[in-house]
Order: structure tokens, then C-alpha cells, then sequence
């Protein structure tokens, strides 16, 4: 099975590599997934959506002027929670139950507004011994080591979706990636202008970037690059 893994990085933009997204067997996408006005780059189908409660409405907040106005919906899209904290859990409960949030944050909140009146057979659940095992281990960042970074620190959004898939597929692609020279390109492929990708300390994307390229180098997956 061939999966294609789509990042949202504006290395995107102009690529021209929709129709090869589409033509995988499946086809994951995250955070501010805007395809409308950019199919040619970064095609239309998504099998899955990986998300926390978190990024999900934080994307929706962030990235409505850009297009991103719900998270896609459709009889082959399923869902993929990222249990960032007990805020998911209580959020996929809902979802599947179909019912309002009935405490926490969320309180109130309706999740067919985002997920559609779907079965339960559409949501999934990433096992927290995965981010566990990547957390500590396998994405081990310096951050950790830090007192003021540790409690803030977890793989992207990203990182832990490419990294679910490459433990699902046969193949799979990694396109809006970030790469070494991500200064060519603006930090999303949305943007209506160039911004500069901007780090912070919740993430180590650098990190990431140079496990990509190993992977890549393995044959272990195929990493979008481009010079310019």
C-alpha cells in the first residue's frame, strides 16, 4: 500500500504535485490542510486527518483567512486523534457518541461541526505507549533535558502522523516537509506572502528534518525536495 503524507510547508507551493499525491492509495493530512485553490500542488484526497483537540481548532482559528474553514470531510476521510492530554479523549468520546463535550475546556462544544454525523468506524486513536515510545526515545530531543522546555516539549503533528503511517504502509512519501534549506520557502504553502518559518520550543523541527533525510537516504521513505 502506497501512503502519501502531506505537511502543510510552503516548499509546497508551485510544485506542481497534486496529481502524484492523489494517485497513493492513501492519502494523510494535518493541521491547516487547505486544498481548495491548491489542488495542483497538493491534490484533494485525504483518507486521513491527524490532529490534537488542540491544533484542530487552533488551525481553524489560525488559518480561516488562508481557506481553512472546516477539516475535511468526506465518506473516505477518516480521523486520527493525537492524545496530547486528556482533552482528546474527551473529544473522541464525544465524537463517537455523538454527543456535546460534556466537561473540560471544550464543555458545550458539538463535534459533528467538525467531523460530520459520521459512524464510529471513522475514528482512531494513535496508542499513547506511541507517542510515549517517540517522545522519550525514538524523537529524544535536547529540549527534554531542559527545565523550562520538558513539560512543553512533543513531536509535531507532523512528525507523529508521517511516523504512524510508515508504521501502516508499504511506501510512503513525505510532500511539505521541512527540509535543510526550508529558508527557501515560506513556513506554509498557503500563505498569500513569504513569512519565515519561525521555531519554538514545543517542537524540534530541526531535529526532525535530519531524521527525514536519513530515512530518506535508507529507502525508508520518499522525502519532497526541491531547490527553490
Amino acid at each position: 500500500m502506497r501512503c502519501a503524507v502531506v505537511g502543510n510547508g510552503g516548499i509546497l507551493r508551485g510544485s506542481g504535485r497534486g496529481e502524484d499525491i492523489d494517485d497513493h492509495d492513501l492519502v494523510f493530512r494535518v493541521n491547516g490542510a487547505v486544498t481548495r485553490g491548491f489542488e495542483s500542488d497538493v491534490g484533494t484526497k485525504t483518507s486521513f486527518y491527524g490532529f490534537t483537540t488542540n491544533t484542530l481548532k487552533g488551525s481553524l482559528k489560525r488559518y480561516r483567512r488562508h481557506g481553512f474553514t472546516q477539516v475535511p470531510q468526506g465518506p473516505e476521510t477518516r480521523y486520527i486523534f493525537i492524545p496530547a492530554n486528556l482533552r482528546d479523549y474527551v473529544m473522541m468520546a464525544s465524537a463517537v457518541r455523538r454527543h456535546s463535550v460534556p466537561t473540560g475546556v471544550d464543555a458545550g462544544d458539538r463535534p459533528w461541526r467538525y467531523f460530520g454525523n459520521g459512524s464510529q468506524e471513522n475514528f482512531r486513536m494513535l496508542h499513547p505507549d506511541f507517542i510515549s515510545y517517540l517522545t522519550d526515545s525514538f524523537l529524544k530531543s535536547p529540549l527534554l533535558t531542559n527545565s523550562r522546555t520538558r513539560q512543553l516539549y512533543m513531536p509535531s503533528t507532523g512528525a507523529l502522523t508521517l511516523l504512524a503511517a510508515l508504521h501502516t504502509c508499504d511506501q510512503v512519501s513525505a510532500y511539505g516537509f521541512i527540509t535543510r534549506n526550508y529558508a527557501s520557502f515560506s513556513t506554509h504553502y498557503y500563505d498569500p506572502t513569504m513569512t519565515p518559518l519561525r521555531f519554538y520550543s514545543n517542537h524540534d523541527l530541526r531535529m526532525e528534518s535530519r531524521l527525514w533525510e536519513e530515512l530518506h537516504r535508507l529507502n525508508l521513505l520518499h522525502l519532497y525536495t526541491r531547490k527553490h
